[in-house]
Parts: C-alpha cells; structure tokens; sequence
C-alpha cells in the first residue's frame, strides 16, 4: 500500500471501501467520540462568555456602570478574550506535554486545569483580578484540546475516513456553542437577570463536560503512533489490533504497523536521534516541512482574521448592531446561528471533507464567508445610524428587509465557516506533519490560533467604537473581515494541496516540488510517486513470491531424491 489518495469516501457506505469490514468498528468510533468531546472545550466558552457576561447581576457584580463606554469596552474585551490569552500558553506547551506524558495524561491534565480556572472564575465574587486568573487558567487547559484531540483523532483513524474522524472534533465545538447559547437563553428567559444564577448555571457546562471527558479517558489506549515513538512497539501493535478489531497478525494490522514503524525509523535516522534541537532543525531546517508549518501559521492567521471566530464570541452585541434590539430575542436568534454553524459542521464531514476533498470544502466555506461579509458591510455603510449603535435609530421599511437580510448572511457566514476555516484549521494541521514532529509543530500552530483569536477578540469592541472614539466603526470592522476573507481565499487556491485519502506517512510527497508550484501542482506529481511507489512494492512482492516458489521447487527436488535413494 503506497498510501496515495483513494477514491471519495461515501460515509454510509464504508463497507465499500476496499478495506475490512472490522475497520470501522465501535471501539474506533468510541475512541473518536471521547476525543472529539475536547472540542467542546472552546466551543462552550465562546458560546457562553457573551451572554453571561451581559448579565446584569455579572455586570452589578463588577460595578460594571461605574466606569466610562472606552473602560467598559477595554473590560468586556478582558474578560471575553482572557481565555485566549491563556490558551495561547496552552498550546505553547501541549506539544512537550504530549509527547512526555502521552496523549492519555496529556487530556486528563486539560481537564484539571479547564475545571479549576472556571471554579475560580464562579467564585470571583465580583473580583476582576479572580475573574481574570480564572479565564487565564481556565485557557491553561482550554488551549491544549486542539493539539491533543486532533492529533490522537488522526494517529488512530484509517486515512480513508480521516477527515471525517478529525470533522467530529470541529462539531463538538459547535454543539459546545449551541448548547452554551440555548442554556444563557434558558436561563435568562426563566430566571432573569437578577439573580447570579443567571450566569452561574450556564458557566456549569464547562465543569460538566471536563469531567466525563476526564472519566472517558479511562477507557481508551494511548495512540500507537505515540507507542511507536516511544519504542513500545508490542504495545502499539496491540492497541492497533484493538482499535481495527483485527487479530494482531491480520494482514492490514501489520502493514499499518510497519508503514508507521518505517516512516519513524527513518525520520530518526534523517535526524539520527537527536533531542529538542533535532526537531527544530527538522520543522525549520527541511523545506518540506517548513512549508509545511508556514502553511498551517497562514490557515490560523487568514481563519481568525476573516473575523467569523470573533462574531461567534460576540453574536448577541453583532445582532443588535444590526437591528435586533430586545435581550431574549438576541439570545434566541443567537442560539439558531449556533444551530446553523453546527448543521454545516455536520455536512462538512459527512458529505464534503472525504468526499470533494480537503481544498473544495474550504474555497466553497470562504466563499460563503466572503458574500456575507461584503454583505453586512456594505449595508452597515449604506445604514449609518444603524451602524452607529443608536438605540432609538428607527429602520425604514426597506432598511428593516435589509437589515434581515443581513442577520441571515451572519447565519450564512457563520455556515461557511464551519464548511472552511473551522473544519480545516484543525484538519490540515493534525495531519500535515511526520510524526516525529507533528506534536510540535500542531503545538506550534495553534500557538498562532490563539494568539490571533485573542487578538481579534480583544480587538473587536474596541474596532467596534465610532472613528471619533478610536475605533474603525461597525461597517469599517466588516469591511476588513471581508478583505481577509477574499486574500485568504486566493491563498487557499495557489498554495493548499489537497490531502484527503492520503496516510499520514505519505504526506511527504504533496512536498517536493518547490514552494510556488505546491498548492497548484503538488498532488499531480503525488500521484506520479504514488504510482512508482505501488509498481516498486508489486516487482518486490513478485520477487518475494518467486524466490519462495523456487525455494519450495528445490525442497521438493531434493524430497524427490531422498525419496528414490
């Protein structure tokens, strides 16, 4: 099997794909199901944040009232965006942290840490400095779940469902939203705002989904990947029989088994072992894979700025700039954008990921984004005063029509970035990179993530504010997020690969062609290799069967001749 790229995948017909049957078995499914509940973790936090925020017993809490719109907004921003900050230290270390420990431990201490900076945050009493050490501790762990999830997602599951596997992290994060948006409207509808359990209970579903993440890591193995890399390779052909549900001398066991171990053994050789600074001289030192980790910095940095992170985080304050004025009715109308993010999620990897590929899915999600965006832009421009945040700016009938229109291109918006961006920030980096280097590099990259969703988060009440206040206005702040969107889509179409279907140990050869020819050509030369890769393994299986056929020939020569003597 050289590992080149299948034929499209259709997911209710997995029996189909010329692999066993007991592949795609309960335990695979299980093992994704528990790691994919690490996407939750963002997904819960950038649903709640907002509304809770907007609470007025939050709000009471921290004598909200008492300082000034510019200091109103700088708090707002803190408070929003100090997950961010902290889940920027996060994934800084999750690389180390997952490559000592494994990817077991590794979740188990995210859960730890996601559970106390949040139990700090419910008992700040009103405390900025708590509040903030409980969101910055709280990220600790929050920013770790996109390294560990889905690179143990990708270590485990077969390369013709890859994409779909590693899809289901990117739809936790949206059940993690919805559910987050639902509980904030729950609770304000049926408790009010005067009460802390208005932000209280909601702030709760963090505490709830770390701790059955926690217990299920109790039934899952470590990645054989990991086991490989740390010399247990019993161990690892073990799990690896576990997981396709195959006896551990089953054919496919040991191929995979000996594709994983070869592809090690000679990264090791390449590097010949070397410690920390043999993997940065690997990631930054071989074209390939420096290509590699500018790739993935680009996605983080074009995906965060496209702006659709940040409207996730501040839905409620974004639809009331565009029109809708009372609380329930922002919380509910923010609970069905989360519903629509999640719907996309959800087709995203079943019917597009594996099946049109990696690349089409994000250039159809960016485009998506990019009407949107140009959208809302242009109507904020045309309706200034709405634009402006007045309260008592009255929409003309024409205005109301297209003040709806452009709450559903946000709905449409925030779809195609669960199709794009979402889906394949998590994907293209979990999967790009050799195994030696992929924690790092994963590390590496959503180290970007962070940086640049905080950024943008903090950044977004104060872009917000009129020019005159310093910011760049309403329709200035869309603007932007469309110019991003449309380079970012430009980006995606000279210099991404495709790499749905293809082993994560023959990802190597989407590289060797130089940088500029990559994205247009790379998986056309791929398949080139692909093919004297399976004609040099048919000749060396051939070669093996001929020379034990002649070796069986001559044992039944000299049987003869004993025979006659």
């Amino acid at each position: 099997m050289a590992g080149g790229v299948k034929k499209p995948v259709n997911i209710f017909k997995l029996k189909n794909q010329g692999e066993p049957n007991e592949v795609f078995n309960w335990r695979l499914w299980f093992a994704v199901f528990s790691f994919g509940l690490l996407g939750a973790a963002r997904g819960v936090d950038e649903g709640l944040i907002s509304g809770a925020f907007n609470a007025k017993n939050f709000q009471q809490s921290i004598n909200y009232d008492s300082y000034s719109s510019y200091e109103r907004a700088n708090i707002k921003a803190n408070v929003s965006s100090m997950v961010q900050m902290g889940s920027v230290a996060g994934a800084l270390i999750a690389f180390v942290i997952c490559d000592k420990i494994g990817r077991i431990w590794a979740t188990r201490q995210i859960c730890v840490l996601w559970i106390f900076g949040i139990a700090i945050f419910m008992g700040s009493n009103g405390n900025l400095g708590a509040i903030y050490a409980g969101r910055f501790i709280a990220g600790l762990g929050v920013g770790q779940t996109p390294v560990v999830g889905p690179v143990y997602i990708a270590e485990i599951a077969p390369a013709s469902v890859r994409g779909l596997c590693t899809c289901i992290f990117t739809g936790f994060v949206y059940l993690g939203i919805v559910l987050a948006y639902f509980t904030n409207y729950g609770c304000q509808v049926n408790m009010g705002d005067d009460t802390p359990n208005r932000w209280l209970v909601p702030t709760s579903l963090h505490i709830m989904f770390a701790g059955i993440i926690f217990l299920l890591t109790f039934l899952q193995c470590e990645s054989p990947r990991y086991l490989i890399k740390q010399g247990k390779y019993q161990k690892a052909l073990e799990v690896m029989s576990r997981l396709r549900h195959l006896p551990q001398e089953h054919e496919y066991v040991q191929r995979e088994i000996n594709a994983i171990t070869l592809s090690h053994h000679e990264e090791m050789e390449a590097t010949k072992g070397a410690g920390p600074l043999g993997i940065l001289k690997e990631a930054f030192g071989i074209k390939s894979n420096l290509y590699r980790v500018v790739l993935t910095i680009m996605a983080q940095i074009m995906s965060q700025w496209s702006g659709a992170g940040s409207i996730t985080l501040y839905a409620p304050d974004l639809f009331h700039i565009l029109g809708i004025r009372g609380t329930n009715e922002k919380l509910l109308i923010t609970g069905v954008f989360g519903i629509t993010k999640l719907v996309a999620a959800v087709l995203c990897a079943l019917f597009l990921v594996d099946f049109i590929g990696r690349k089409r899915s994000l250039m159809i999600g960016i485009t998506f984004q990019a009407v949107s965006m140009v959208y809302v832009a242009s109507f904020l421009t045309a309706v200034p005063g709405l634009g402006g945040g007045g309260d008592d700016y009255r929409l003309s009938g024409s205005e109301l029509a297209a003040s709806r229109g452009a709450i559903a291109m946000i709905y449409l918006s925030g779809f195609g970035w669960a199709l794009g961006w979402n889906s394949m920030q998590y994907l293209l980096t979990a999967e790009l990179f050799p195994l030696r280097i992929r924690a790092f590099c994963t590390s590496l990259a959503m180290t970007f993530h962070f940086v640049n969703q905080y950024g943008n988060s903090r950044a977004l009440p104060n872009m917000l504010l009129p020019v005159a206040d310093g910011g760049i206005s309403p329709q200035g702040t869309f603007w932007c997020f469309a110019a991003v969107t449309i380079i970012g889509g430009l980006w995606v179409w000279f210099f991404v690969p495709e790499t749905a279907g293809r082993t994560l140990e023959s990802m190597n050869r989407l590289f060797s062609l130089p940088w500029y020819k990559i994205g247009l050509y790379g998986n056309r030369d791929a398949e080139i290799q692909d093919t004297a890769a399976n004609e040099k393994g048919d000749l060396a299986d051939a070669s093996r069967a001929n020379i034990e056929l002649q070796g069986s020939s001559s044992n039944d020569t000299h049987d003869a001749i004993r025979r006659a003597a």
